[in-house]
């Protein structure tokens, strides 16, 4: 049976702390000094290389440029005339080094998946363990790296493997609907790289996870622009994992599901993280976990337009992977035509059993407009670990009130207004008084830059 209970006063929910976002003052990054240029020495056709030329790899002279710069300078990918591509197998960044990809120019990666193998045979696959590929890029225990320039790096996750019929996309549908991992690289894979910088840079098409940065403290992603279709599977945008001091910032993301995750597992807790004005387009969305049994805190999403996704502000977990995800603070979001604008959901894949429970509380929404149809989900675990939430200033603009529910929650709503009542079981509403208006997201919604421009 539902039940609401209205309390005039106060429910012990606490609003997010104004500090809870990276704790350095981010600037804008610039370009170091190149110190070794390399011209390309390829050409496109109709956006991708010729068969012919998918077997005369970069890697070797990209690599040795890598590894001969000092800290502090750049490598340069640069066109020469018509040639513009450089194709590349796996590379490793070093510390203090920026790879910087020239305007108009592409490095593409290979579709052999022998180049990727962690193991012979094992990337190109679909198998019940999944992880047997290298990554495009790789930054391992490397400080003060960046990747910067306004070129593109595209992974190829839609082109045919070499020697087979499939394409990376192809093989993570398969591993759907087997039930089972794809083997497939992503484009960037960073693990203890402190200091690392996005900037400018354009990353499409990945065949998994376009960037993915663990144990990292300190990483900037600035004016970063991340394109790939809607139904590419699993091709995340950005996934800081267990990292401290983030800044997303100035990003245009469209992807084939989280445009942002912050995840916290076994590596430990996911903290300081800031991510703002930027705009998200096809995706799953703004979103915290699965993984949270690490911990998360200390977030603020801040000017953020999310615009035909299939969710907007997104925290989930369950009881494998759960645990307690507080003081993050939504500001100033528009969202529209967006399936699922605002989700809090405690049985991530319909999970319900487990040790690891989900633990949502001191949660902000401040100042967020919905436009359109879509539903709205504010459920906690249970009784014992309710989700504790404050709605200030959140209205809604075409979302019918049966598609608006809630469950084991504790709300306060206001001072802001908001025009909508949250109903459900074991559901405790607290009503601030005030009569501010919610700002309007006139003029907010931009198109989606031109990703798929530069050749």
């Amino acid at each position: 049976m539902k039940r609401l209970v209205v309390l005039i006063g106060v429910l012990v929910v606490c609003a997010t702390s104004s500090t809870a976002q990276d704790r350095r003052k981010v600037t804008e990054p610039r370009i170091p000094p190149v110190s070794r240029t390399l011209d390309a020495q390829l050409v496109t056709a109709k956006g991708d290389l010729a068969e012919a030329d998918e077997d005369k790899l970069d890697t070797t002279r990209i690599q040795e440029a890598i590894d001969s710069c000092q800290p502090g300078t750049a490598v340069e990918l640069r066109s020469a005339g018509e040639k513009h591509a450089f194709l590349s197998a796996p590379l490793q960044l070093k510390p203090g080094i920026t790879l910087l990809v020239a305007p108009g120019t592409v490095l593409f990666a290979s579709r052999n998946p022998r180049d990727y193998d962690l193991t012979p045979g094992s990337c190109g696959k679909v198998d019940k363990t999944g992880h047997g590929c290298r990554p495009l890029i790789q930054i391992e225990q490397a400080k003060d790296v960046a990747i910067m320039g306004d070129g593109v790096i595209d992974g190829r996750g839609g082109a045919k493997l070499l020697g087979q019929k499939v394409s990376w996309w192809d093989l993570a549908q398969e591993a759907k609907i087997k039930q089972e991992s794809q083997n497939v690289p992503r484009i960037l894979v960073a693990d203890q790289a402190d200091g690392l910088i996005l900037y400018r840079i354009t990353l499409r098409n990945s065949p998994n996870f376009h960037v993915f940065v663990r144990r990292t403290n300190g990483f900037t992603a600035w004016g970063v622009k991340i394109n790939a279709p809607r139904n590419a599977r699993n091709t995340d945008g950005i996934d800081p994992s267990s990292s401290t001091n983030v800044s997303v910032l100035y990003s245009y993301i469209s992807a084939g599901d989280d445009n942002v995750a912050i995840k916290a597992g076994a590596d430990g807790p996911a903290t300081d993280i800031t991510v703002a004005h930027s705009h998200f387009y096809n995706g799953h969305g703004m979103s915290i976990g699965s993984e949270t049994s690490g911990g998360v805190s200390a977030v603020e999403v801040s000017d953020l337009t999310i615009d035909g996704a299939d969710n907007g502000i997104r925290i989930k977990s369950n009881r494998t992977r759960g645990g307690l995800v507080h003081d993050v603070a939504y500001r100033d979001i528009c969202i529209r035509d967006v399936k699922n604008p605002i989700v809090m959901e405690t049985t991530y894949e319909h999970v319900t059993e487990g040790d690891l429970i989900p633990v949502f509380k001191s949660i902000l929404l401040e100042d967020v407009r919905v436009y359109g149809e879509g539903k709205i989900s504010l459920d906690g675990a249970d009784s014992a670990h309710p989700l504790q939430m404050r709605l200030d200033g959140v209205e809604l603009s075409g979302v019918s009130p049966r598609n608006v529910h809630a469950s084991h929650a504790q709300i306060v709503t206001g001072p802001g207004k908001v025009n909508f009542v949250p109903l459900g079981e074991d559901v405790q509403v607290s009503s601030e008084r005030g009569s501010r208006n919610v700002p309007s997201c006139d003029e907010r919604f931009v198109p989606m830059a031109d990703l798929a421009a530069s050749h």
